[in-house]
C-alpha cells in the first residue's frame, strides 16, 4: 500500500514527485513571455520612431552640421532659432494654408459623396449595383502618377490649372473609392430592423440616416475621414504638376525650395517637416479610439 501510494504521488499532476512543468522553470506562467513581448514591442516602436528622432535632431543642428561627415548622433551646436525662422517665413505659412485648404476640402467632399453612395448601395438592390461597386473598386488601381498628364490636360481645358479646386477634386476622386467601400461595409452590417423601428417612430429616410445610421457607423466614418485627410496632406505629384504660383503650393511641394542648386537650408527643411507632422499626429491622438474601432470592425462577430 505504501509503495502504491508513493507511486501515485509521483505520477499525479502537481503531486510531490510531479515532473517539473513550464511554470517551474519560468516562475509565474506567462510572465517571461510578457516581458519579451514588451521588449520586442519597444524595439519595433524605436525602429519606426528612429527617422522622426533623426529629423528632430537635424532640425536643431546648423545647416553645415547636417552635411558634416562622419555624422554625429547629437548636434555639435544646438540651434533653437530654426523653428522661429520657419514659422516667421511667409512662404511656409502660405504652403501650410494651401495644404489645410486642400486636405479639408477633399475630406469634406469625400464624406458628403461617400455617405449617400455607400448607404444606397448597401440598402437597395438596383440594376447595375454590382457593376457600380466594381467600377468604384477599379478606380483604386490607377495611380495619380500614371494619370498626371491627362489630368493636366483636362484641367487646362477647363482653365483650372493653378487653382485649389483642381487639387481638391483630384484628391477627392482618388480617395472616394476607399471611403465608399468601408462605409458600405458598415451600413450593410446594421440590421434593417433598426431603420424599420425608426420609420415606425415617424422618422423620414434622411432623419434615419442622420440620427440613427451615422452614429452607428461613426468608427467607419472616422476611418474614412482620417485616411482621406492624410492622403491629401501627403500628395505630391499632382500638386507639383498643377500648382504654378509659389504661394499656392502645398507643403509637400514647397519644401523643395529649402534645398536647391543655389542654397541649402537643411535645418529649415527638417524643422518645417517636423511642423508639418504635428497636425496629423494631433488628429490621430484625438480620434485614435474611433480609428482603431473602424479598422478592427468585422474581426469579432
Amino acid at each position: 500500500m505504501t509503495a502504491t501510494t508513493a507511486e501515485t504521488s509521483t505520477t499525479r499532476p502537481g503531486g510531490p514527485g510531479a515532473p517539473a512543468g513550464p511554470a517551474a522553470y519560468h516562475g509565474k506562467p506567462g510572465g517571461a513571455r510578457r516581458v519579451w513581448l514588451a521588449v520586442a514591442g519597444a524595439a519595433l516602436a524605436l525602429v519606426f520612431l528612429a527617422p522622426y528622432i533623426v529629423m528632430v535632431l537635424d532640425s536643431l543642428r546648423t545647416s553645415s552640421d547636417v552635411k558634416t561627415t562622419p555624422p554625429s548622433l547629437l548636434p555639435r551646436v544646438w540651434q533653437w532659432s530654426t523653428y522661429a525662422q520657419v514659422l516667421g517665413d511667409e512662404r511656409f505659412l502660405n504652403w501650410l494654408k494651401t495644404s489645410l485648404i486642400i486636405s479639408l476640402g477633399s475630406t469634406a467632399l469625400v464624406v458628403v459623396v461617400a455617405i449617400p453612395a455607400a448607404y444606397m448601395t448597401s440598402r437597395h438592390r438596383f440594376p447595375g449595383r454590382g457593376a457600380f461597386l466594381f467600377l468604384v473598386l477599379v478606380t483604386q488601381m490607377f495611380a495619380p502618377t500614371s494619370l498626371v498628364v491627362g489630368l493636366y490636360r483636362q484641367f487646362f481645358e477647363l482653365n483650372m490649372v493653378n487653382t485649389y479646386a483642381a487639387l481638391i477634386l483630384t484628391n477627392a476622386a482618388f480617395n472616394l473609392a476607399f471611403a465608399i467601400w468601408i462605409l458600405h461595409g458598415f451600413f450593410s452590417s446594421i440590421p434593417v430592423e433598426v431603420e424599420e423601428a425608426a420609420a415606425l417612430d415617424g422618422a423620414s429616410r434622411l432623419q434615419t440616416l442622420r440620427r440613427v445610421m451615422l452614429p452607428l457607423t461613426l468608427p467607419g466614418l472616422v476611418t474614412a475621414t482620417i485616411f482621406t485627410f492624410i492622403a491629401a496632406w501627403n500628395e505630391y505629384v499632382v500638386a507639383l504638376t498643377l500648382m504654378i504660383d509659389d504661394d499656392k503650393k502645398p507643403l509637400t511641394v514647397g519644401f523643395r525650395s529649402y534645398v536647391t542648386g543655389y542654397e541649402q537650408h537643411w535645418d529649415q527643411l527638417f524643422a518645417a517637416s517636423v511642423i508639418a507632422v504635428v497636425p496629423v499626429v494631433i488628429l490621430f491622438a484625438v480620434i485614435e479610439k474611433h480609428l482603431v474601432g473602424g479598422l478592427t470592425a468585422g474581426s469579432v462577430k
